[in-house]
C-alpha cells in the first residue's frame, strides 16, 4: 500500500478514527492489527519474515537482560545473526552468488549453486535495522527489555514508518505506544500539512523529474552531452523530494496519532561539506551507523589512518545497505574515500589556509558568505556526481554517462522532448520552491517558519502548491525510490 495511493487515502482515516475511538488499553492492538494488514497489502506471506524475527529479537532481549557474561553476547550474536541472516538471504545471496559463480567461471571450475526465485521484502533493511538497535540497546543497559510482546512487535512494525523509516531506537518509540493519546486539533493539523507537503515533493517534483531520469538512465547510450547533465541534476532533486517526501508523510501521519517520529532530513542541499551533508541526509540512517558500526570501530578516538579506514569501511557497508549491486558500493567506498581524504589532508589544509591568510580574510561578513556558498556548491555538485554511479544501471552505464554528460548535444530521439518540457518545468519550478521554503524555515519546522511570514508570503506559497498539485501532480502511483531498499 503506497502513501501515494487512494487506498492509503482511505486506509489512513479510517484506522486513525477507529484509534482515538478505542481505549488507551486497545489502541496498540488497533495499530498493531493496521500495521500487519498495510504490510500484507505488497507480499502477504512475507509477514511470517517479519513475525520470525520480531520472536527471535523479544526472547534475545530479555536473555540479555537476565544473563551475565558471555551469555549475553551469545544472545546478542544471535539476534544480530538471525537478523542479518535473514537480510542475506534475501537481498544479498544472489548479488554474491553471481558474482562467486562468475569467479568460478573465470578459473574454470565448476559452480553448482543456482539462483534463488525469491522477491526482496519491501523494507526489509529498514525494519531489520530497527529491531537490531533494540537488541544492541538493551544489551548496552540503555533499553530494559520490553515484556509485552504485541507492544514490542508493534515497534518493529509501526505502519506509517515500517517501510523506509525513519529508522527509530526503541528509547524514543516504546514509551509512546504506552502514553494515552487523545485527538488535539492543533496536533492532527500540523501532521496533516506535513503529510501534504511530503505528498507535494513525491507527486509534483519527483514524479514529474522522474519522466527524464527513467528514459535516459535506461538507455545512456542514447543520449549525449546535456541531455545526462539535465537527467542527473533531475535525479538529485528526485531522489531527494522522494525519499525526504515519505519521510513527511510517515512523520505526519504519526503526529496524527499523537506520535513524534525523529526528522530524518535537515536541508542537506545546504550543507558546506560532505560530512556535514551526511548529518543532514538520511539522519536516521547515518547516525545508526556511527552508533553501532562507526564507534565500536574506534571511531574518531584512533589514530589518524584507522580512523580514515573506518570511514571507507563504513560507507561501504552503507553503499551495500542500499543494495546487491556493484554500482552501491562504489558509491558508498567514493564517499568513504572522499572523507577519509579530507581527514588525512586536514593538517595540511589548515596551514596552506594560514599561509595564505584566509582566516583573516575570512574575517569579513562578505568574504565568509561567499566562501561558504562556494564550499556548498562544491558539496552539492559532488554529491550529485556520487548520485550517477548510485543511480546508473550498472558501473559502465555510470562510466558512460560521467564521461559524456556536458553543456552541449542533444537527444537522440527529439521527438519525445515536447512530452519532458511539461514535466520537467513543472518539477525544476517545484523544485525551487521546496529551496526558497528550506531558507525560510532553516532549523524549524516548516509549519512554524510559515506561520511567521506576512500573509503576502504564506498565501502565494500555499496556493502555488495547491494549484500545482491540482493541475501536475502525477497520477499515477509511481512507488517511492527507497522501497527498493
Amino acid at each position: 500500500m503506497l502513501f501515494n495511493s487512494v487506498s492509503f487515502l482511505l486506509y489512513f482515516p479510517v484506522v486513525t478514527l477507529f484509534y482515538f475511538l478505542l481505549p488507551h488499553t486497545h489502541q496498540w492492538a488497533l495499530l498493531l492489527a493496521a500495521s500487519c494488514l498495510f504490510y500484507m497489502a505488497f507480499i502477504p506471506a512475507y509477514i511470517l519474515i517479519l513475525a520470525f524475527t520480531i520472536v527471535i529479537d523479544y526472547v534475545a532481549a530479555i536473555l540479555i537482560a537476565n544473563a551475565t557474561g558471555t551469555a549475553r553476547k551469545t544472545f546478542l550474536g544471535t539476534s544480530i545473526l538471525s537478523n542479518l541472516g535473514v537480510l542475506f538471504v534475501f537481498k544479498y545471496f544472489n548479488f554474491f552468488n553471481t558474482n562467486l559463480a562468475a569467479a568460478a567461471e573465470f578459473l574454470g571450475w565448476k559452480y553448482p549453486i543456482h539462483a534463488l526465485e525469491i522477491v526482496l521484502p519491501i523494507g526489509l533493511s529498514f525494519h531489520t535495522f530497527q529491531a537490531m538497535s533494540y537488541t544492541i540497546e538493551v544489551y548496552r543497559g540503555r533499553q530494559q527489555p520490553e515484556n509485552h510482546f504485541g507492544i514490542f512487535a508493534l515497534y518493529v512494525m509501526f505502519y506509517p514508518q515500517l517501510v523506509a523509516g525513519p529508522i527509530e531506537r526503541p528509547q524514543n518509540l516504546l514509551p509512546q505506544f504506552k502514553e494515552p493519546h487523545n485527538f488535539h486539533p492543533l496536533e492532527a493539523s500540523a501532521g496533516l500539512q506535513r503529510m501534504l507537503w511530503g505528498m507535494f515533493k513525491k507527486v509534483v517534483i519527483a514524479d514529474n523529474l522522474a519522466v527524464l531520469v527513467n528514459r535516459v538512465y535506461a538507455n545512456p547510450q542514447e543520449h549525449v552531452g546535456f541531455p545526462l547533465l539535465l537527467a542527473t541534476l533531475a535525479f538529485t532533486f528526485q531522489v531527494y523530494c522522494d525519499f525526504s517526501g515519505y519521510s513527511d508523510i510517515a512523520i505526519g501521519s504519526a503526529r496524527v496519532m499523537g506520535f513524534r517520529l525523529r526528522e530524518n532530513f535537515d536541508r542537506p542541499y545546504f550543507s558546506p561539506s560532505l560530512g556535514e551533508l551526511w548529518r543532514r541526509w538520511h539522519i536516521s540512517l547515518s547516525s545508526w551507523f556511527r552508533d553501532y558500526l562507526y564507534i565500536p570501530l574506534g571511531g574518531s578516538r584512533v589514530s589518524r589512518p584507522r580512523r580514515c579506514l573506518n570511514l571507507c569501511v563504513v560507507f561501504v557497508v552503507c553503499g551495500l545497505w542500499h543494495g546487491a549491486n556493484w554500482t552501491y558500493i562504489v558509491w558508498g567506498g567514493l564517499h568513504g574515500l572522499y572523507l577519509a581524504t579530507s581527514v588525512a589532508t586536514a593538517r595540511l589544509r589548515a596551514e596552506l589556509i594560514g599561509a595564505l591568510g584566509l582566516p583573516t580574510y575570512s574575517a569579513s561578513r562578505t568574504a565568509s558568505i561567499a566562501h561558504d556558498a562556494l564550499c556548498t556548491a562544491v558539496t552539492f555538485g559532488f554529491f550529485a556526481f556520487s548520485l550517477v554511479i548510485f543511480r546508473a544501471n550498472s558501473l559502465s552505464d555510470a562510466m558512460f554517462i560521467l564521461t559524456h554528460m556536458s553543456f552541449s548535444g542533444g537527444i537522440t530521439y527529439a521527438g519525445y522532448w515536447v512530452g519532458w518540457k511539461k514535466a520537467l518545468a513543472v518539477g525544476f519550478l517545484a523544485a525551487s520552491l521546496v529551496a526558497v521554503s528550506e531558507v525560510i524555515r532553516k532549523n524549524r519546522p516548516l509549519r512554524d517558519a510559515l506561520l511567521e511570514q506576512p500573509l503576502f508570503v504564506r498565501w502565494p506559497a500555499y496556493a502555488a502548491a495547491a494549484w500545482l498539485m491540482m493541475n501536475y501532480g502525477a497520477t499515477d502511483e509511481i512507488p517511492f525510490i527507497y522501497f527498493q531498499f
